[in-house]
């Protein structure tokens, strides 16, 4: 028999899930980091990489102390890898690529982050971890707001196509993350 499904324990299984996605979502992001700054060469980039990467360590930190390794994702060397990927293959495009890629990609968490911190302040409940997340997500709408202001040029198709692949990735790595 099925044992009966509380409202608490599916809040608790929902925020399990949505805090093992955060942590799936800076590890990546710390990776991306990584990868931007193993192929660039442009000092402008490397200076911008290495504060946003100090950003992301914290927040991992942060979120890793929310989420025993038991509850994390078992996809977490392909989010590192994807994540290295994404930065590395910015980084050959050049500084506009780069910019335009962070700016995508901390779009889509500040508003994975704001939908998390929307449902916590409705429901009136883990105060504590609402009010991380959402420091967490201000520091991302930094980072995307920094990056756009840095790009020098308006996105290309194709940089348009490649943020598109990085969104639709940064969304089906959610709902995967969510799962296992």
């Amino acid at each position: 028999m099925v044992a009966a499904v509380t409202r608490d324990n599916e809040r608790a299984r929902w925020l399990i899930a949505e805090l093992r996605t955060d942590h799936a979502g800076e590890t990546g992001a710390v990776e991306i980091y990584r990868g931007i700054l193993a192929i660039t060469r442009d000092e402008h980039l490397v200076a911008f990489a290495r504060a946003h990467m100090q950003t992301e360590q914290s927040h991992l930190e942060e979120i890793s102390r929310l989420v025993p390794p038991a509850r994390r994702s078992i996809l977490l060397p392909l989010w590192k890898l994807l994540g290295w990927l994404t930065g590395a293959i910015a980084a050959m495009l050049g500084r506009n690529a780069t910019f335009t890629t962070i700016e995508a990609v901390e779009t889509f968490v500040d508003r994975h982050y704001q939908a998390q911190v929307d449902r916590l302040r409705r429901e009136g409940s883990e105060p504590a971890i609402m009010d991380l997340l959402d420091r967490l997500r201000r520091d991302e709408v930094h980072h995307r707001d920094d990056a756009h202001n840095r790009r020098t040029s308006t996105p290309t198709r194709f940089l348009r196509a490649w943020t598109g692949l990085v969104e639709g990735g940064s969304r089906v790595a959610v709902h995967l993350a969510r799962l296992v």
